[in-house]
């Protein structure tokens, strides 16, 4: 269950927007000129990609340190002090460290982990939350044992829960987005393919991540342990990752996933699948985004796309994956939301060639009135004020 959550339209500034920007990277992006537009937002091709969200914030600001409340950009003695108003709610603005949210993300997510390790071998209490989308008691035990950990160190903080939805204070610049058990029907079969997600949000950048994979199988469980901070690489089992350098399709590996709604978003995954079948050594299924963006980052594979993820999804994998290399757009070639319905996760090099396939499809579903808007933003969440570009 998901509560009080909005779409956020136009408001967030993709790069495609005519206004001046300042980039959360220092990638600039080349333009071609063809292609429809939808929502106000043209579907010009880049042919360089940012790695990171870039924000609708006028470079015209000011260069000194501060947050941005109702127009007003505030003085570092403001910041300081820790005030700013947002819709007429006085808040608490401690600007914190990536390291400091890493190591709570990783305290969280290995308290996940240890639910989720505790329950691995045992018999499975399984419900359902659509006609084949499972839950468990794992998945609501271990977002408690994430969301315990949060709350302990971040009390005023936002929070996203794929089982418990928006909690906290969603007037927080901080998002906690959660995913305690990602890839349930995996888990229920003793499949290994799933892991345990958390990643923080600074507005809409990701700014710290960690997801726990577990391999291997009944009896032989091992774990994964990714973790990654906004400019401060990504690991694995604390060793650094780092994206493969394949540079054709044609000696590629894939991997992609499929929703629980069997519409046309999901019928045109279908005919992508077929189409870099013919044209790699294979696409695979998973069953895991999170999972599967950290394979990108690992070099495991080399690219990866998928439609109509949530938030949770995404974050935490999307984090690993940039820190360690990869290259992060929307599947038409849009800057990166973890709000957006579409996510494409490459090497680099290999990023225009899949976009080449996936882009047009993309736009003939838009052209076909799919709704492709960016979606589960809690309301009353701040995605326009006050970005802290890193």
């Amino acid at each position: 269950m998901t509560t009080r959550c909005r779409s956020l339209g136009s408001g967030i500034g993709f790069a495609r927007k005519t206004v001046p920007m300042m980039m959360a990277t220092t990638t600039v992006f080349k333009t071609s000129t063809a292609s429809s537009s939808y929502a106000g937002y043209s579907s010009t091709r880049r042919k360089s990609y940012s790695v990171s969200l870039a924000m609708a914030v006028p470079s015209s600001l000011p260069s000194r340190g501060g947050f941005l409340s109702k127009g007003k950009y505030l003085s570092t003695k403001e910041k300081a002090r820790g005030t700013g108003r947002i819709g007429g709610v006085v808040q608490t603005r401690a600007r914190l460290g990536n390291d400091e949210l890493q190591k709570v993300a990783e305290e969280a997510a290995r308290a996940g982990a240890a639910v989720v390790s505790s329950a691995v071998e045992k018999p499975r209490n399984i419900t359902l939350k659509g006609a084949t989308d499972l839950v468990t008691e794992t998945d609501t035990a271990s977002e408690n044992a994430v969301l315990e950990v949060i709350r302990k160190y971040y009390p005023d903080h936002a929070v996203l829960g794929e089982e418990g939805g928006v909690s906290g204070d969603v007037s927080s610049e901080y998002l906690w987005c959660v995913d305690p058990l990602d890839g349930t029907t995996n888990f229920a079969h003793g499949y290994p393919s799933f892991a345990v997600c958390v990643a923080c949000l600074r507005h809409t950048l990701p700014v710290a991540a960690v997801v726990i994979e577990f391999a291997g199988g009944p009896g032989t469980w091992v774990q994964r342990e990714y973790s990654a901070k906004r400019n401060g690489g990504a690991t694995m089992n604390g060793q650094s990752l780092r994206v493969s350098k394949t540079h054709e399709l044609g000696s590629s590996l894939l991997v992609t996933g499929f929703g629980y709604e069997h519409d046309e978003a999901w019928l045109a995954n279908l005919d992508l699948f077929r189409e870099f079948t013919d044209i790699t050594r294979g696409v695979r299924r998973l069953g895991s985004a999170a999972i599967d963006m950290c394979h990108v980052a690992s070099g495991i594979t080399d690219g990866y796309w998928e439609y109509r993820l949530k938030p949770w999804d995404m974050a935490a994998g999307v984090l690993i994956a940039e820190e360690a290399g990869a290259t992060v757009t929307t599947m038409d070639g849009r800057a990166f939301s973890v709000f957006d319905r579409s996510v494409l996760v490459s090497n680099g090099y290999l990023h225009e060639a899949i976009l080449e396939k996936t882009e047009p499809v993309t736009a003939k579903l838009l052209d076909r009135g799919v709704d492709l808007s960016q979606w589960f933003i809690p309301e009353g969440y701040s995605v326009h004020s006050g970005a802290q570009l890193e």
